[in-house]
């Protein structure tokens, strides 16, 4: 499900860049503000913002995420690590209630997933969306949440796709009655075709851009509600960083291809794949994925179905602005 927005220029012979999105409002924030005279930063910025909004199972303040950054002048490619971290102690007694089991039906699986203050890592997104801005941006961290903020307080109109996610974690989008009351009014996941309204999301978009996260009332918001039931503290907001890392390399004949380095497993998993791809024949491409898979698994890695993985977790947005300065980003809850 990915939407697709050409960002015309000033004359019928230009264009302001290209963006490619999960939703199309999630594109349209990034169009708009090319249109407007932004660069690839602040669309993607806008995009993410817009994000959160219409694509809430995928993408939150809550959530971490990688950048992948081509400067259009330069050449020069780095990756923004912005992917949420582990408390720095999880020694200290919670109460039974911080944690709880329960299950995602994805139709042809199910998988199990842990819940709870217990449950949670120190947020990336926040700190992501600022450090990209540091990089090039050239419009205004509250003025590039703007478009999100009245979308979320107005009301996204619910798409089929993001009803049926909403419908496979259903028991995480209930397990509050604060959430159940936002995502389920009335005991049911909101239909497509129907409203979503996401006030709070709205005031949250808002001190995020003026008063920043750790700092900010957000972030003193999520470890009060820790309240001794999660292991988050100050010391966790406190000292996240993003971090900056070289892409991993890899020539495929006359192209080369930049992917995520270590830490991160993903672009190392795409390399070994690329190396053992002969052509592009779908049986090629099908052999190339499992003899991949064979080495994760020989690793002790979790072989996960990759249908179920290209459905589950994340969303990606990518944006090429007029001078060729491009932004890949891919977030997850």
């Amino acid at each position: 499900m990915m939407a697709l927005v050409m960002v015309a220029g000033r004359s019928q012979d230009e264009s302001r860049g290209v963006v490619a999105a999960g939703h199309p409002l999630t594109a349209r924030a990034g169009a708009d503000t090319l249109r407007s005279g932004g660069n690839a930063f602040d669309a993607v910025i806008a995009s993410l913002a817009m994000a959160c909004d219409c694509e809430p199972v995928l993408c939150s303040p809550g959530a971490g995420g990688f950048a992948m950054i081509r400067d259009g002048a330069t050449g020069t490619v780095r990756v923004i690590d912005f992917f949420v971290q582990t408390p720095l102690d999880r020694t200290r007694a919670t109460r039974p209630d911080g944690v709880r089991e329960v299950r995602a039906d994805f139709g042809t699986a199910t998988q199990a997933f842990h819940i709870g203050p217990a449950t949670a890592a120190t947020p990336g997104f926040f700190d992501g969306l600022e450090a990209i801005h540091r990089l090039g941006a050239t419009i205004g961290l509250d003025q590039l949440v703007v478009p999100a903020v009245r979308a979320a307080r107005s009301g996204i109109i619910v798409t089929p796709f993001q009803h049926h996610l909403s419908n496979v974690v259903t028991a995480i989008l209930t397990a509050t009655e604060s959430a159940a009351n936002l995502f389920a009014p009335g005991g049911r996941v909101i239909p497509a075709g129907e409203l979503l309204r996401n006030p709070g999301l709205a005031d949250a978009l808002e001190s995020l851009a003026t008063e920043g996260f750790g700092s900010g009332p957000v972030g003193r918001a999520c470890l009060a509600q820790q309240a001794g039931r999660g292991y988050l503290a100050d010391a966790d907001l406190d000292r996240y960083r993003t971090v900056e890392r070289d892409p991993l390399v890899v020539r495929v004949g006359a192209s080369t291809v930049y992917l995520n380095p270590l830490p991160a497993a993903g672009g190392t998993l795409v390399a070994h794949t690329l190396d053992q791809l002969g052509s592009s024949d779908p049986v090629a491409v099908a052999h190339a994925v499992g003899a991949t898979g064979a080495a994760r698994r020989g690793a002790n890695g979790r072989l996960v179905d990759l249908a179920t993985l290209r459905r589950r977790g994340t969303t990606h947005i990518s944006v090429v602005d007029e001078t060729g300065t491009a932004c890949a980003v891919t977030v997850s809850n």
